[in-house]
């Protein structure tokens, strides 16, 4: 059964969320947050991406960084922007983006859960950035994020979080990119740690990484210092969100070089599958087409139905490596391969055709998005996705609720 646990947040002082509050680590890269930080001498993106403030040549998986990243989270927690509860809370979490509203419950969750199958993962790791989030966690002492997980809804806890939303909010600010977010403090907190004990699963939404890393940063702090159980770094944060309200887009792909040009993929495709040229709209209309971005116009094709044997095997994601990405481009393994990398769906189609024309990628896929009972399928399998298989809209602000291990 799914166990909550309410912690001692390290959070902004009333007025300052929003000049705290930051995009998570993982949907910009290293010149973006740059960017985003510039002028904003309290972003919480000096924590999480902390590269930004060292040379622009500097290898983001050098010692220095993660160096700095503790710095940085020790200089905010003493600072005057910032508190820490004198007691354990839970507090409720919506985001509004457009008309679209989500409303969760912020607290921790435990590493022994995870590493036990309580909470159900649905995507292997990528080793790059599991080693890389661990190492912040090790050094900050803290899990500077939430994870967001989901279950599935349940009438009695709406109604308690919806009794937590009449009182007066912590923080209710629209951030940059338009999306509204508000936090409340939970008055009763044991009341919701009840209500959670009769939910039998839990299931990671956004961050199999930061969940990954808890394990590892656990298990390696247990041999150090020898403590278990009530041990702070045996938990970590996450915002739980009911099923009903999860908003999944398209993850789409890049493959960077065609290994025998661009003439002899779209030879090779034509043998294969019927394609579609000149497509006015590159979004795909149903699962199973993709539609790919290459010499200046979108083509757009179908996928066959797998020939493999698993519920995991008839994602669309799966079926493009089935079909396409393992017998024409030679890319077996997406977790490891150089060759491919993802794009999440909330950048459009625009983003794909920009790093395209720019040189950066020879082929954009457009992919139609996963549903969340695919998900739930493939995580009550036992079985997993392909890497990069979902796309989560809205994102968690990151800074807003910090997980400290003392």
């Amino acid at each position: 059964m799914a166990t909550i646990y309410p912690f001692r947040a390290l959070r902004p002082v009333p007025g300052k969320a929003t000049a705290v509050a930051s995009v998570p680590y993982d949907v910009i890269n290293t010149e973006e947050a740059r960017q985003l930080a510039q002028g904003k001498p309290d972003s919480f993106l000096h924590i999480i991406r902390p590269e930004i403030a060292l040379p622009s040549d500097i290898d983001e998986h050098a010692d220095a960084v993660y160096e700095k990243g503790a710095a940085n989270l020790r200089a905010y927690a003493k600072s005057g922007i910032s508190l820490q509860e004198a007691t354990p809370a839970l507090y409720v979490y919506r985001i509004v983006m457009g008309g679209w509203v989500q409303t969760g419950l912020f607290g921790c969750v435990a590493v022994s859960e995870y590493d036990e199958g309580t909470i159900l993962k649905h995507e292997n790791t990528r080793p790059v950035k599991e080693d890389d989030r661990t190492r912040h966690i090790l050094a900050q002492q803290a899990h500077a994020e939430p994870v967001m997980l989901t279950y599935r809804d349940d009438d009695e806890i709406d109604t308690l979080i919806e009794a937590v939303q009449e009182q007066e909010s912590l923080y209710d600010f629209e951030a940059e990119d338009g999306v509204r977010h508000t936090v409340w403090k939970a008055d009763d907190p044991q009341a919701l740690v009840k209500a959670f004990a009769r939910i039998d699963k839990l299931y990671i939404a956004d961050g199999h990484h930061r969940c990954k890393a808890a394990s590892r940063a656990a298990e390696e702090l247990r041999g150090e210092t020898g403590r278990r159980g009530e041990a702070e770094y045996e938990y970590f944060p996450a915002v739980l969100f009911p099923m009903g309200q999860m908003h999944i887009m398209s993850y789409n792909r890049l493959v960077y070089h065609l290994p025998k040009g661009k003439e002899a993929f779209l030879n090779e495709l034509r043998q294969r599958f019927t394609v579609e040229d000149n497509v006015a709209d590159p979004t795909p209309n149903m699962p199973g087409e993709i539609c790919l971005y290459l010499g200046d116009h979108w083509h757009r094709l179908e996928l066959p139905d797998t020939q493999r044997s698993t519920v995991a095997d008839t994602l669309d994601v799966a079926r493009l490596g089935e079909y396409l990405l393992e017998p024409i481009l030679g890319i077996h393994d997406a977790r490891t391969d150089d060759n491919v990398n993802f794009v999440g769906g909330i950048r459009g189609t625009e983003e794909l055709e920009k790093l395209v024309d720019r040189g950066e990628a020879d082929l954009a896929i457009s992919m139609h998005p996963t549903q969340i009972e695919e998900l739930v399928a493939v995580s009550d399998a036992g079985l997993l996705m392909p890497p990069k298989s979902t796309w989560f809209e809205p994102k968690l602000r990151s800074g807003l609720l910090v997980h400290l291990f003392e």
